[in-house]
């Protein structure tokens, strides 16, 4: 089959990475750039109103990821929600902005990666922001992504706030973004508009600068295998609408496929361990035993307590947090339980726990899992979705980060601030046993579908990139997206996905 088209720079995944780098690299008119999306447009009414939230995981515009069953959680598969469709995640996550601690950069640079710094990556997330508090040391203005604070809390998220400072934590108006992430609870800052609306990486990166002569956006583009000329990257194949397609590339591929996708691509197209590949018949094109590997997310539980009074519907499902460590000697790393905070979502009650009236939930956040999964391939059919097994809760430290979570949920419960609204906690529910307590994390914890680490960054013979995001072994092609985070970050993971975007696309312009 003859290549139809040619184009300097190849975009695979038009997610919170790949628009941000389509928008960079075509910021030169002389490259051209194909931004290639397994899914469609954005043209669904709900992606853009926060309140539609809910309505779109399980639709049309989520792959509906599966896990295999998981030992540790009584034998569930979880279902983990990707976006498919323009914006890929950012079009249909929790809008919540949070970059991460400042350690998990450095922690990052330490482990070899040099210029991923906190220091280093601090002007790419100042970059994209147009934050409404103006512009600060740790915040900027003008760029492309919106970032606003909460609009119309709960009083319960006001509360929480109050709560945590009840109990030594700074708030209530911490900035989670700024000097300290940690030990402080306050509201988060979201992603919209002014108009109140999404900022996807579509709305903010992408749409603005569809008008680009040199940039071309596909979309039901599905890549089935990169292309080789030896060891270099020479084209991409892909499928649409039952067609297969072929277009050279000048200059280098930038796959931004997510971090379940990313190693799947490169699997299919001879990248990844040598023996898997050959299992499928697959020609090797470099035997790297890294790619599916180090597979981390974040995972969440709900404590659940009846309000002694009716609270308004929330516009996000997540209003408030909390940054904390569970034990000590902690000091040099970043925090390993996060909270979300909330006033009671109808649509996110527990079956098993029927309540009838007004709830308000904490949600602990397993924020520094030291469990690791696996990605492989299915088959060799890029049709087929591949084998996701997180190993969820394999350490028992993560269980344990857990146990203190319902803890801490139960102390801020009883501070004063929530006096006026505390009517009992409904779940897990007192009292209950140690065992009961293990029982009910296993039974009930799920994923916050932030999935990372399995196209990993590093020097170390599992790394599948170098700190420039070159792939190993092979020329010209480069992964950008969550997939190369060495150790996932401690809290939301959508800001640095646009991060690491940022960056990709920098020290591609500068060669």
């Amino acid at each position: 089959m003859k290549s139809e088209q040619s184009f300097d720079y190849v975009v695979i995944g038009a997610g919170s990475s790949g628009c941000v780098v389509a928008n960079r690299l075509s910021s030169n008119p002389e490259t051209t750039v194909l931004l290639l999306e397994a899914g469609g447009p954005d043209t669904n009414p709900a992606i853009h109103e926060p309140s539609a939230l809910l309505g779109l995981w399980g639709s049309d515009v989520d792959w509906k990821y599966f896990t295999e069953e998981q030992p540790h959680l009584h034998g569930r598969k979880l279902m983990i929600s990707r976006g498919k469709v323009l914006g890929g995640c950012s079009a249909i996550y929790a809008m919540i902005y949070v970059r991460g601690n400042p350690k998990d950069f450095d922690t990052w640079n330490y482990l070899g990666n040099e210029g991923w710094s906190y220091a280093d990556v601090l002007p790419y997330f100042k970059k994209s922001e147009d934050n409404e508090a103006g512009a600060n040391e740790y915040h900027g203005v003008g760029g492309p992504l919106c970032v606003r604070n909460i609009p119309h809390p709960t009083p319960v998220a006001y509360a929480f706030a109050k709560a945590a400072r009840e109990l030594g934590y700074g708030g209530p108006d911490w900035d989670f973004n700024a000097s300290q992430q940690e030990e402080g609870g306050g509201l988060y800052q979201v992603n919209i508009t002014p108009e109140g609306k999404r900022c996807s990486t579509a709305v903010g990166f992408l749409k603005p600068i569809l008008d680009r002569p040199n940039l071309t956006v596909t979309t039901w583009a599905q890549v089935s295998k990169l292309l080789f000329d030896g060891s270099r990257v020479v084209g991409v194949e892909y499928v649409q609408n039952g067609q297969t397609h072929q277009v050279n590339v000048n200059r280098e591929v930038i796959v931004s496929a997510g971090a379940f996708d990313s190693p799947k691509l490169l699997m299919l197209s001879g990248i990844g361990p040598a023996d898997h590949l050959q299992t499928h018949g697959i020609p090797v094109v470099s035997d790297l035993p890294g790619v599916g590997q180090n597979l981390q997310d974040h995972m969440l539980l709900p404590v659940v307590y009846k309000s002694k009074q009716v609270l308004p519907e929330p516009g996000f499902i997540a209003e408030a947090g909390l940054f904390v460590r569970t034990r000590p000697g902690m000091a040099a790393a970043a925090p390993d339980l996060q909270f979300h905070f909330s006033a009671g979502i109808s649509k996110l009650t527990l079956p098993d726990y029927p309540v009838d009236g007004p709830t308000f939930v904490f949600v602990p956040i397993l924020a520094k899992p030291q469990s690791r999964g696996t990605i492989t391939l299915r088959s060799s059919n890029p049709i087929d979705p591949p084998v996701i097994h997180p190993h969820y809760l394999e350490s028992e430290t993560d269980l344990q980060v857990f146990l203190k979570g319902i803890e801490l949920a139960r102390q801020l419960a009883q501070t004063s601030a929530f006096a006026e609204f505390n009517d009992g906690e409904v779940a897990p529910g007192l009292p209950k046993t140690a065992a009961e307590l293990k029982e009910y994390v296993q039974t009930h914890c799920s994923t916050v579908w932030h999935p990372v680490g399995t196209c990993k960054m590093g020097r170390d013979a599992m790394a599948v990139v170098d700190p420039q995001l070159r792939v190993y072994g092979v020329e010209g092609l480069r992964v950008a997206d969550a997939s190369i985070m060495p150790v996932i970050t401690s809290g939301n993971t959508n800001a640095a996905c646009i991060m690491i975007g940022e960056k990709a696309a920098d020290m591609i312009l500068k060669l």
